[in-house]
């Protein structure tokens, strides 16, 4: 906007500026001091007496009457010309649905009051350019709304992309989306402590309905679920639901982990078998603690000292024996339980008796039947020596008149073949064959 003034003689201009609309009886305003105008404006003269404005950055709220004001020397002599420049701003605006669901389709269009001859149009999203959406002429397309697609839209035409239309907020309902679950405390959690599990999600209209569960079971309602007594039951599995009026969405299951000292400390015993000197048994530990329990002592019930350690244990004694099982919570003992390895021992040490007796005998039968069979062999051999045959060894037939007319003839007896069998054994033997004849039966 430019123009030219003048004024009479003999006054000398001090100040010029712009003003926009004066007001009767007021004081104009510099323009340049206005906080909407900072920046935007320029103001120019010359010794010519031209003076010129110029605007940055034209907005439609820029229309307004604008007018030159000429300051002199004297207080009196004050000039503002009227009725100045009217400035006309064509209009850009966009017209399109405030809110829309999730699914469906929008159209947004960009307007003006100016005749506009072929004008290419520039869609904004958030102040920066979309090149990635359907534009046709003057309207902007999107297809299948999604919740990404809401934002502040503006449009402008080529060649004057500095005049953008108004902003025009877009809003688009939809279900939960994003849900998730957080605890507190985040480190470990140890049983008698208190938890907290909040759940958050985005959705529009925001999300007012929460439910809880632990696996499939529900366990609570609210933004929050809060376990002031966390017991080891408590550990498992839990999620959060999402609800508002466009849908619901479940969160993905989050792990909460009691840590505490053992419980249900418990010995169970097991046969080992048999061994020379008696019967064993295993005794077993078992426990439920988190973390798992490592640390196992083992004690005789009425000692104070332990006697032995690990996950098993043989005792060499009877007696009442129980475990104590240990982690970083705590500690726990089991039940006494009796174990009883005496009756074991003596029906062990009779079968041994048994099995002793048995070897017994048959040694003594061996060697028994040892000798009988040396004595027969030293009978053939005393009547080959007397010119007899001797009877066969098994043969029973022979009676005791074929031998009625054996007399001593003096002769001795031979000693046994058998090197192995001692003079000792045949001592008798001898005494009885000494004097020996043999006279044939009739």
């Amino acid at each position: 906007m430019n123009g030219t003034f003048t004024h009479p003689e003999g006054l000398t201009v001090n100040e010029t500026f712009w003003s926009i609309e004066p007001v009767p009886g007021v004081e104009p305003t510099d323009l340049s001091k206005e906080p909407v105008y900072s920046g935007r404006v320029e103001f120019f003269t010359d010794e010519q007496k031209h003076f010129s404005l110029k605007l940055s950055d034209v907005m439609e709220k820029d229309e307004h009457q604008f007018c030159f004001r000429i300051k002199t020397n004297v207080e009196k002599q004050r000039w503002l010309g009227k009725p100045g420049v009217q400035l006309r701003v064509p209009e850009l605006h966009v017209e399109a649905p405030e809110e829309v669901t999730e699914g469906e389709t929008a159209d947004l269009t960009c307007k003006t009051t100016c005749s506009l001859t072929g004008p290419t149009f520039i869609w904004y999203k958030n102040g920066r350019p979309l090149t990635t959406k359907t534009i046709e002429n003057n309207q902007l397309h999107l297809q299948t709304v999604s919740s990404e697609d809401a934002g502040s839209y503006s449009c402008a035409v080529r060649g004057s992309q500095h005049l953008r239309s108004t902003a025009h907020s877009l809003r688009v309902r939809y279900p939960p989306k994003s849900v998730s679950v957080s605890i507190s405390p985040s480190g470990g959690i140890v049983e008698g402590s208190s938890v907290t599990l909040t759940c958050s999600s985005d959705g529009n209209p925001p999300v007012k309905i929460y439910a809880w569960f632990k696996g499939s079971t529900p366990v609570g309602a609210g933004k929050t679920y809060n376990i002031p007594n966390v017991r080891s039951e408590d550990s498992g599995g839990y999620a959060c639901q999402s609800r508002n009026e466009h849908g619901e969405r479940r969160s993905s299951a989050v792990q909460i982990n009691v840590l505490h000292p053992p419980k249900n400390v418990s010995v169970s015993i097991s046969s080992s078998g048999h061994t020379l000197v008696g019967f064993s048994v295993n005794m077993t530990c078992s426990s439920d603690g988190n973390p798992p329990v490592k640390i196992y002592t083992w004690f005789k019930e009425g000692g104070s000292s332990p006697v032995g350690s690990g996950h098993t244990y043989r005792p060499l004694q009877s007696g009442s024996y129980y475990c104590e099982a240990e982690n970083h919570h705590g500690a726990q003992r089991s039940d006494p339980v009796p174990v009883d390895l005496t009756g074991h021992s003596v029906i062990l040490y009779g079968a041994a008796g048994v099995g002793l007796c048995g070897v017994a005998v048959f040694l003594a039968v061996f060697f028994w039947m040892r000798r009988k069979r040396q004595s027969r062999n030293v009978d053939e051999q005393v009547h080959v020596k007397a010119g007899l045959r001797a009877p066969p060894r098994d043969d029973d037939s022979s009676s005791a008149h074929d031998y009625e007319n054996v007399t001593d003839t003096g002769h001795s007896a031979p000693l046994p073949d058998d090197a192995s069998s001692s003079a000792d054994d045949y001592e008798n033997i001898t005494d009885d064959y000494v004097n020996v004849t043999v006279s044939p039966k009739h």
